[in-house]
Parts: structure tokens; sequence; C-alpha cells
């Protein structure tokens, strides 16, 4: 789960974590009133959406960047003006953009420098990992692959937790003053006491920056939270913003099912991660792409199946679908009940192709056969996969 910059700050704030005032607001006079309240000449305005590249991304009214300073609470409102219940594009959204719903009304910092600073799970080692630059305020992936000498890694004991030496050790790598280094390390404890505390997968600070006046704050942060764990965080879970996701994958998680969309036209249903990601790798290597990855997983009932065709019928870029079950929990006349099922409530349009092998293999397949409902069977992963690229150049 993902959330917004103001939600971010607030967590931040809630750790201890310096950084700048600021509320967020959904409507005109919100902004305005906000800008008053912060009484400050310098303040900034910042669109908030689901995706990184904000201050260089362009509304499709014409207003170019998500991200500008204000002099004044009349010109706070203006900026909002062009931002609220527009639509950004920036590099993360793709084409279609993002709704602008709410804009960030802050203090804006006078920069004199910009850090990278992010927590993450390592996955090699199992336990968190700290990646840092000096070169803040631009995409990490940019640095790793034209400077990857300047990105510093500081593994974490899961135990230990971030002790005062690496927290200083960091400070002093990433060029902090000695007047900044105390500063420096309470923040970068902060960070870490909001990673545990939160059950995060990822916290990213970019930028984290030294004012002018010397101090270290964080600008502006990116959080991944573990989902598995938002049981024990409802006051995190209700700040899920369901209009920032893809209403397939909302869908999808009201029924326990894993859907990702992708842009392709060939849908596929398969039980397990793992065969998932080889069903689509297969799909790309006969020539097809891939509308979803789509794990309805080893325990599935036939109501979870229907509802998973349901889905994969909505996405209209769809011009066949791929079942590619192996029955070990799941069994395959579960499935198939489930394909039945599905077919009956909605109108298939497209090309079904159905790869079943494991536990009650022979009875899936006679399910299917006795429902005549029109379908394309195929004998194992490989000529399922051509078979379902065939059927979707066709369509």
């Amino acid at each position: 789960m993902n959330i917004h910059e103001y939600q971010a700050k607030e967590l931040l704030q809630k750790f201890d974590v310096a950084t700048t005032r600021g509320k967020v607001a959904s409507t005109l006079n919100e902004v305005e009133q906000i800008a008053s309240e912060l009484g400050r000449v310098d303040l900034v305005v910042k669109a908030q959406i689901h995706a990184g590249g904000r201050g260089k991304g362009t509304f499709k009214n014409g207003f170019k960047g998500g991200v500008h300073l204000s002099k004044s609470p009349g010109h706070a409102r203006e900026i909002a003006s062009k931002m609220l219940g527009q639509t950004l594009v920036t590099h993360q959204t793709g084409p279609a953009g993002r709704v602008v719903n709410k804009v960030l009304v802050a203090e804006s910092a006078e920069i004199a420098r910009e850090i990278y600073f992010a927590i993450l799970l390592d996955r090699a080692t199992a336990a968190p990992v700290i990646v840092a630059s000096t070169e803040g305020g631009v995409e990490i992936e940019t640095v790793a692959a034209e400077s990857p000498e300047k990105i510093i890694r500081e593994q974490i004991d899961p135990l230990a937790g971030l002790q005062s030496f690496q927290t200083r050790k960091l400070a002093k790598q990433l060029g902090f003053e000695s007047s900044q280094l105390k500063s420096a390390s309470k923040l970068f404890e902060g960070l870490y006491r909001t990673f545990i505390a939160s059950d995060c997968s990822m916290v990213e600070v970019n930028p984290l920056v030294v004012t002018t006046q010397g101090d270290v704050l964080a600008l502006d942060a990116k959080f991944n939270f573990d989902d598995n764990a938002l049981y024990r965080h409802p006051e995190i879970a209700a700040m899920r913003d369901i209009a920032e996701e893809d209403p397939r994958e909302v869908e999808a998680s009201k029924h326990g099912l894993n859907y990702i969309g992708l842009d392709g036209n060939i849908a596929c249903l398969v039980n397990g991660a793992g065969l998932a990601m080889a069903t689509m790798d297969i799909i790309k290597f006969y020539g097809g792409e891939p509308a979803n990855f789509l794990d309805v997983g080893g325990g599935a009932t036939e109501e979870q199946v229907t509802e998973a065709f349901k889905i994969l019928i909505s996405d209209k870029k769809v011009k066949a679908i791929l079942v590619n079950i192996f029955g070990g929990i799941m069994k395959c006349d579960v499935i198939a009940q489930g394909i039945i099922n599905a077919a009956k409530t909605v109108k298939l349009s497209v090309p079904l192709v159905v790869r079943l092998e494991g536990t009650n293999v022979e009875k899936g397949k006679q399910l299917l056969k006795e429902s005549r409902l029109t379908l394309i069977a195929a004998d194992d992963l490989a000529d399922a996969a051509k078979k379902v690229v065939k059927a979707a150049e066709a369509k």
C-alpha cells in the first residue's frame, strides 16, 4: 500500500522526524486558509498523487509542473485552481495521468544541499539496508546508472537495529558538516524507527535537505507498507486512497485475489505466483503481451474464480484469456466449475484457452466438456501460449 506525501509527513512527525509544516487541502478556500495560517511569505503548493516526477509533470490543461512556489495566500489559491480536478501526467503515471483531488500547502525551504536517503528490505540478506547518495532530488536509478560510486549502502542488523556509530558514519559519508552531524543522526534514527514501527517495506526521502540556515529536513517522503502487516496498523490502513489505484486491483483485493494490471491484450488466470510469472514470460516468448498478473492462490473457491473472470473481462484491451492451472491444493475441478460459473454470469466475448494439470485434472476436463463451453484446450504450457497468442492476433 502507498500513501500520499501529506500523509507521509504526518507519519514522520509522529516519530519526531524533522520536516516542514503543512496541511492538505481539497478546495480553493482551504488552500487560501492554510496559506494564511502558515504565515509565511514563501510557501509551496504540491499536487498529491501516487506518482513521482510531479515537479516535472504537465497537466492536461497545459499547466506545467505539479510543484510550485507561492508568495501569498492569493497566489497559492491561483496555483491550486490550475491543479485541483485536473489530470497530471508524469513519467510514472503514463499518458493517462492521474486526477489531482488534493494539494499540499507547506512551508518552502531554502535549500543548500539535496540528499537521497532510503531504508529498504534487502532480499539477499532478509534485513533492512540503507541506500543513500549525495545526489538527491533526482531519480536514484539515474544515479545508479551514471554514477554508481556515489551510492552508499549500509546494512542493518535486524536484531541490534540501527546503531549510533552507523548514523554518524553515514552523516560523514554524505558530507554533513560537524554542526549538522547530530541533527542528521537524529533524523536517520527517526526514519529507522518509522520503518520498523510501521512495518514498512520502503521509506524513501528524496530530497533530504540541508537548508541555508543549516537545518536538516526530510522534505519529501515516499512509503511502501507490507500489506500482510496492515492488520496491526488500522490507522495506516485507513490512509488508503482507492481513487489512486487501478479499479481492477481494488476489486481483486476485495475477493482476496492477487491482481496487477498490465498493458497487453492476453489475460491470464493462474494459481501460484511463480507459475504466473512463467506464464507471462512464455506468452511474451511466443510474441504476445500479457494484460495482467493474476494469482488466484492455492485455496481459491469457485466464487473467487468467477470474480476473477469478471475482472479479466472488464479490461477492454483483452482479446484472449489463458487459464493455466497446475492443481495441487487447488483442484482442477474447482477451477473448471469456476470457469463454467463465470461463463454463465458474464458473456465471454473473447477466445478462452485452458490448460489444466494436476489434482482432479480428468474430472475438471470432464466438467468443461459437459458444459459445452466454447474453449480451446491445451496440452502443456508452450502449447497454451502458442494458442492464446494466435487467438489474440486473430481477434
